[in-house]
């Protein structure tokens, strides 16, 4: 069972990080572009402004599964350093719970803000709604659930172990 959760969730961290790292190409991209429409061919495109912005959150908010998976995101490495290895893994479970209470509220309370901005559109992009954007942190948050629990159940912290 452990196991096939950890298929799973090394499954939903790679797509999220291959998706975040999609964002930051699209970003960059964006931003060329941006920058050779004002400044070269000085016709500014309003447009790509508001889409770099949105990449860039969804970027982070894809990125955040892979923080959570390695440990990286929530450390208190003198109290875990100092411990032995049943109060580490006591605090394992503090740092996890804790965790996970903060993505579900923002899986919450992001599902809700992205349903109530339904009705906004995005400045330069009339065409295309604000839930598009404010889906960044329900999705971001679901795919965070995952690499918080495969971190407890298999826990990597690279950082701690080569600096002893």
């Amino acid at each position: 069972m452990k196991d096939k959760f950890l298929g799973i969730e090394r499954w939903t961290t790679r797509v999220s990080m291959l998706l975040a790292c999609a964002m930051l190409v699209v970003a960059s991209a964006l931003g060329v572009f941006q920058i050779v429409t004002r400044f070269v061919l000085e016709q500014p495109a309003e447009w790509s402004e508001i889409l770099i912005r949105v990449s860039l959150i969804w970027m982070v908010f894809l990125g955040i599964p892979m923080a959570f998976r390695q440990g990286a995101m929530v450390s208190v490495d003198v109290l875990y350093r100092w411990s032995p290895a049943r109060m580490q893994r006591v605090l394992d479970g503090v740092v996890s719970l804790a965790a996970l209470a903060l993505m579900l509220v923002v899986l919450w309370y992001g599902w809700d803000y992205a349903m109530r901005g339904r009705v906004q559109s995005m400045a330069g992009l009339e065409s295309l709604s604000m839930v598009w954007a404010y889906l960044a942190l329900p999705v971001g948050a679901m795919f965070s659930l995952f690499g918080i629990a495969g971190n407890f159940l298999d826990p990597k912290r690279l950082e701690l172990e080569t600096a002893q």
